[in-house]
């Protein structure tokens, strides 16, 4: 299995080198250049599997340069630490298939790719004798998800930049109350945005990039897009035991990345009926779907702030797909968005897209409704993010469906929210409750890359 650019100004390369190189060297993002196939007699033969021995069926097919023994060993460390037997459990509440993918150490689903994605590191720079420098940008679960996939690691320091006041208390604790010596939090005054700008920019300067050994964390990196394909597959085969009725997955997403997951499984054959994009106010990737309307806007600040993006980094994976595998079409694409704000699309472009796609947009104050209502109907408790997905499902999807609505966080995470929904406060599990009165350390700074660059370079060890 080869990984080329989405940019085609690379030679394809290896797995292993893939995932160190993280943004493609030509400013693209890397993909392989084919999906293995499953067929429905293999997928029946994976229901009895656990999460870990699934995980390995599918990631294996995607990796030909780690031996096979080793590979299980990196994914069976990283969902050990998972607090659920089942890592990403299936629990039905009021005719939604609630995908639970909240029982990693950061209380969101980002763990289940970066905990991964850490071993994957680790394992790399050891094999190689080599050192790395992450750096990445977080709207509030990646940056301490990719904290504690590797903190503490030999041969590696991460620098995790998010927007000043712009996380939810919780996730900000997450990330600044981890105090290890190869920990370093930048909080920039700016948007989620102003950071990832930032961080392509690093990346984007090849000389800076190759000196100072920079990796990435964001889902800018594929391993962390594969990783994710997994609890696709684990989730439609935990609600197709019985009977053949269509089956949806409702994704709320900002940055494209965890419903690009789904497309990788549903081109390898997984069958999904359709894929529905849920966002809130910040809601270029709704406009872009329902109609045709790719146009940056400014960013509102929400309740549910992981989604609080206008540039969705994985969009231009889909892109390449979209425009037929045509790199000339994406680097087009994206001189029109730089130059005009904007991306347009033909009228064949856009029904594809609608053939791939449904979306809803769900505002903050239907957002905290849905938290309320579907508490008050059935006890189960939902994060502002899991919410806009359930909220988009029911308005959206049939009913005579199976629909699957991924929760992407724990409710502890967002406890101001939630209490205001409800009118109570979300338990609060023993690992958030002990954050509360740690040191913490972080730096804050204005949104400047030269001062950015100064912190990473003083901060090497």
């Amino acid at each position: 299995m080869r990984y080329i650019s989405t940019r085609g100004g690379i030679q394809p390369i290896s797995f292993k080198n893939a995932v160190m190189m993280g943004l493609a060297t030509d400013g693209g993002l890397l993909l392989p250049e084919s999906y293995p196939q499953i067929s429905r007699q293999q997928l029946d033969g994976w229901r009895k599997l656990t999460y870990p021995q699934l995980a390995f069926e599918i990631i294996s097919r995607f990796v030909d340069d780690i031996p096979g023994e080793a590979l299980k060993s990196l994914i069976d460390r990283s969902y050990a630490s998972f607090s659920h037997p089942e890592v990403t459990p299936v629990v039905h509440q009021n005719g939604i298939h609630i995908l639970e993918l909240f029982h990693g150490v950061t209380l969101a689903f980002k763990d289940v790719a970066l905990q991964f994605l850490g071993n994957l590191f680790e394992y790399i720079l050891a094999e190689r004798n080599e050192r790395l420098n992450i750096v990445g940008a977080t709207s509030g679960d990646t940056g301490s998800a990719a904290i504690h996939g590797v903190r503490g690691k030999q041969g590696i320091n991460i620098f995790i930049l998010h927007p000043l006041g712009k996380t939810s208390p919780v996730q900000a604790l997450q990330m600044t109350t981890v105090t290890d010596a190869n920990v370093h939090n930048i909080a920039v005054r700016g948007t989620f945005d102003d950071c990832q700008d930032m961080v392509k920019a690093l990346f984007g300067d090849l000389d800076f990039k190759e000196k100072y050994s920079l990796g990435a964390v964001n889902s800018i990196n594929w391993a962390r897009v594969l990783a994710q394909v997994v609890y696709y597959f684990y989730a439609w085969l935990q609600v197709t035991a019985e009977g053949e009725k269509p089956v949806y997955f409702s994704v709320p997403t900002g940055n494209f990345g965890d419903i690009f997951a789904g497309y990788v499984a549903k081109r390898m054959g997984l069958p999904i009926e359709k894929l529905l994009l849920a966002s809130n106010e910040n809601n270029i990737l709704t406009r872009f779907v329902n109609q045709g309307d790719y146009s940056l806007a400014g960013v509102v600040s929400t309740v549910s702030p992981s989604m609080d993006i206008q540039v969705a980094s994985n969009f231009e994976r889909y892109l390449y797909h979209l425009y037929k595998e045509d790199s000339s079409r994406v680097r087009a694409a994206f001189g029109e968005l730089r130059e005009k704000g904007r991306i347009t699309f033909s009228t064949e472009e856009m029904k594809q897209v609608r053939r791939d796609f449904c979306s809803a947009s769900v505002d903050q104050l239907q957002t905290l409704e849905t938290i309320g209502s579907f508490y008050r109907e059935t006890g189960y408790l939902l994060d502002p993010h899991t919410a806009v997905g359930v909220r988009s499902a029911l308005d959206q999807l049939p009913a005579d469906a199976v629909r699957i609505c991924l929760a992407t966080a724990h409710p502890a995470k967002f406890g101001e929210a939630v209490e205001k929904a409800i009118g109570a406060p979300a338990p609060v599990p023993d690992s958030v409750a002990q954050l509360s009165g740690l040191p913490t350390r972080c730096e804050v700074m204005d949104a400047e890359l030269e001062k950015v660059k100064e912190f990473v370079v003083a901060n090497i060890r």
